[in-house]
């Protein structure tokens, strides 16, 4: 896998640096769209907020103080190494995502289609003539503080999980989900989320007459937990907070192991 690290932090802040008005919106529009205006030339910008307020702009200029291009770039080569073998160019960015006060972005209906959506393919599994490069996201949560954790752990995430799906296919149900994110979490080197014992336990009995799940509806009640699903009206399952996640990477030693043997 060929990986090139593209920085758009700075292109973000300069954004973030408009008033925020249609002036603001319309120069989103031409930085993220070619001059043909037929072509996405920065598709990763797709999903950050064109008229975020002041959180964004503070989170911003705290990930470019911290040098988070530099980061990504370390994790990006350390990375390489890892995938080597498997197929692919891509061009890798870092894109803050407004969760905290973006109105119409939820995060975990956002997360579920980052962990799980398909790459944008026209029916013979070519690129869409509208997008010249495949890429892969990274992204970082406005709701949550800068840190160099955060960038390793968004940038590792989105290249395992890339070559994992290559490896093993697309996820078809709640098991495949839970295996597929516990070894990218693994693998990324994430330390959570975590459960104690008992709440493991717990999850893992309320989660087994579901393990066969395709809906996303049941997938986002299991791996994000009560309180995420009530952000989308769905059903409470008697669940903490990223439950069927914490289980994932907590079983994810055991199924390489397994995986290994067989």
């Amino acid at each position: 896998m060929n990986l090139q690290y593209v920085p758009l932090l700075q292109i973000q802040r300069e954004l973030q640096g408009l008033p925020r008005n249609m002036d603001r919106f319309r120069q989103y529009l031409r930085t993220m769209i070619g001059p043909d205006g037929n072509t996405l030339e920065l598709p990763p910008l797709g999903i950050m907020n064109p008229m975020g307020k002041e959180h964004v702009t503070a989170l911003l200029d705290a990930f470019l103080a911290l040098d988070a291009d530099g980061i990504a770039k370390g994790a990006l080569a350390e990375a390489s190494v890892q995938v080597a073998n498997d197929p692919g160019d891509f061009k890798v960015a870092l894109v803050v995502v407004d969760d905290l006060k973006g109105g119409w972005t939820n995060r975990y209906d956002y997360e579920f289609n980052l962990r799980f959506g398909q790459p944008v393919k026209t029916r013979d599994g070519s690129r869409p003539k509208w997008l010249k490069d495949d890429w892969l996201t990274a992204v970082l949560w406005s709701s949550e503080p800068a840190s160099e954790r955060a960038v390793r752990e968004a940038v590792l995430s989105a290249v395992y999980r890339t070559a994992y799906v290559h490896r093993h296919g697309s996820a078809r149900n709640l098991r495949d989900m839970l295996t597929q994110e516990g070894q990218v979490m693994m693998e990324a080197g994430c330390t959570g989320p975590v459960l104690d014992d008992d709440d493991i336990a717990y999850t893992r009995e309320v989660l087994v007459p579901f393990l066969d799940a395709d809906d996303k509806r049941t997938a986002i009640e299991c791996l994000f937990g009560d309180a995420p699903g009530r952000t989308l009206g769905f059903t409470p399952r008697g669940l903490s907070p990223w439950a069927g996640l914490a289980l994932g990477l907590h079983d994810a030693p055991a199924n390489q192991a397994l995986e290994i043997s067989r």
